[in-house]
């Protein structure tokens, strides 16, 4: 089977200290170089089991599409409410989802989780009200020490510029271990500040996903209420 994705994900993409794995929605035939599993699929399929359509289709009276899925899975996984119950095991295998068996809650938490990927992708609407603004003046730009303020939400890449609007629990956000904004300025250190506006845009997101993190710990606890069994 060939696997297609958009971009290519590298080592550490994801966690500070694991290698990464790659669980693509759908699985695509190699019509090129068929195989035994393959030579007979002319179109893609999705990476899921058979089966769990089935029982979501019998827990919800319809069917649910390959995309829904990976909303509701992404929204469970930032809960932190998830993320808290069951830090131990995430720790040490790979996280188990609990699906619920009420279909309205299972609608809100997969809009909640297709919100997040298309801010996580950069790609969302919501971005276009951007919470965060680039200031200073002079020639510059580059890319220094980040240094933050607490007390003005200002984010200096030098002594001349600076993100304003960045409050301290976006500057504080990590993902896999790393401070996301602060990473991102660290790893650019001696270049120029030449797309400010995708910065911005890595700041807003942050905020929007704090907010829809909020929303989805006054679900979770619904969603627990009655799972399916698999």
């Amino acid at each position: 089977m060939r696997i297609e994705i958009k971009n290519i994900i590298a080592h550490k993409a994801v966690s500070a200290y694991d290698i990464n794995y790659l669980f693509p929605l759908y699985l695509y035939p190699d019509l090129k170089n068929p195989d035994l599993f393959s030579q007979h699929k002319n179109e893609k399929e999705p990476n899921i089991p058979k089966s769990l359509f089935q029982n979501l289709s019998i827990a919800y009276s319809c069917n649910s599409t390959p995309e829904d899925i990976l909303y509701y899975i992404y929204s469970v996984l930032y809960s932190n409410i998830y993320r808290e119950n069951y830090l131990e095991f995430l720790k040490i295998d790979f996280p188990r989802i609990p699906f619920t068996s009420n279909y309205d809650i299972f609608k809100k938490m997969t809009a909640l989780g297709q919100r997040l990927i298309d801010l996580h992708l950069l790609k969302s609407s919501e971005l276009d009200l951007p919470t965060v603004k680039y200031q200073g003046q002079g020639e510059n730009a580059v890319i220094g020490r980040p240094k933050y303020d607490e007390s003005e939400y200002w984010v200096y890449i030098n002594k001349d510029f600076y993100f304003e609007g960045v409050k301290p629990e976006v500057w504080e956000y990590q993902i896999g271990g790393y401070q996301v904004m602060k990473k991102y300025l660290k790893d650019r250190k001696g270049r120029r500040m030449d797309d400010p506006r995708h910065y911005i845009h890595i700041a807003t997101a942050l905020e929007k996903t704090i907010e829809i993190q909020e929303e989805i710990d006054v679900l979770y606890p619904e969603v627990e209420k009655d799972l399916i069994k698999f």
